[in-house]
């Protein structure tokens, strides 16, 4: 997990090497991508609709933004894929009121949503149009897209978080899964600049170990307080109670630090928990622009 993070986002010289090699198979992979985006024709679904991704592999904050742009609207529904559920098809996890399935049908970022934005529709689906159908067919007016850049066959506003990387090169050479196409419109969004992280220690412990399985895991360690140990699985992973057990006798730890992506799955366990809890503060000047382009809608 870690080599491929280094190979992406940091590469040492023999991935570089690695990387170099692997130049002809990346550009006719992003030539091939070129060619699906010019075939596409951007389907209007007469309601406004924000997509937030970005454009390589692995995590950006897309899922703590995206949280913290839908809370500011009502009738809002958010759409993603559900990666990493137990479930297929399209799934309504939450509905205006209440929490409808459970974390393994729903898969960890959609739960997250579910608690985060308490208004919102959230629904799952492989194929983003059923999911945006049905958020219309269950009365949202606003529906926001986690991860859909690449749906080029739905008109929508593309938010896309810049992620440093010191290999621009696409999959497999580099990590990029798509180039910012010359003819696609979308709004760039810096760290830092357009949104700024906000985190909040609850219920901390004298000795704590950290729990995590998201992507690129090293990104809270400017976050993170004193730790026994830092244990990291590979992003989506699905916890068994024996394996947290093992880890706290092993640390003789008082609590789990966990990330709320982590919490919505291993709550139920009954083990001491400390959570890292995340969130963003938007520049209004974002807000601008979603406004702007729900006016027009």
């Amino acid at each position: 997990m870690f080599w491929v993070e280094s190979y992406f986002y940091n590469p040492n010289t023999p991935q570089k090497l690695i990387s170099f090699l692997l130049l002809p198979l990346s550009w006719i992979y992003c030539f091939g991508m070129w060619i699906r985006f010019n075939l596409k024709t951007a389907e209007d679904f007469n309601l406004p609709i924000i997509s937030i991704g970005n454009l390589s592999v692995g995590g950006s904050g897309k899922t703590p933004l995206t949280s913290a742009l839908a809370l500011k609207y009502e009738n809002t529904a958010i759409v993603l894929r559900g990666y990493g559920r137990d479930s297929k098809g399209l799934v309504v996890v939450k509905d205006a009121n209440e929490i409808l399935c459970d974390v393994a049908t729903s898969g960890d970022e959609a739960m997250i949503y579910a608690h985060k934005v308490p208004k919102a529709i959230v629904i799952v689906s492989e194929d983003r149009k059923k999911g945006i159908t049905k958020a219309k067919e269950m009365g949202a007016k606003i529906v926001f897209l986690d991860d859909a850049y690449s749906k080029h066959d739905i008109k929508k506003l593309d938010l896309l978080i810049d992620v440093d990387t010191k290999n621009q090169n696409c999959l497999p050479s580099g990590a990029f899964r798509e180039r910012l196409w010359a003819k696609k419109e979308a709004i760039i969004l810096k760290d830092g600049i357009d949104f700024k992280r906000v985190v909040e220690l609850k219920d901390k412990c004298d000795k704590m170990s950290l729990l995590t399985a998201i992507a690129r895991p090293q990104r809270l360690d400017e976050f993170l307080p004193s730790v026994v140990s830092k244990n990291y699985f590979e992003d989506h992973h699905s916890f068994v109670k024996s394996e947290l057990d093992e880890i706290i006798k092993k640390d003789g730890s008082d609590s789990l630090l966990v990330t709320y992506k982590d919490f919505v799955k291993v709550q139920s366990f009954g083990l001491p928990l400390s959570l890292l809890d995340l969130d963003v503060e938007v520049d209004i000047k974002i807000f601008e622009i979603i406004d702007n382009y729900i006016g027009k809608e």
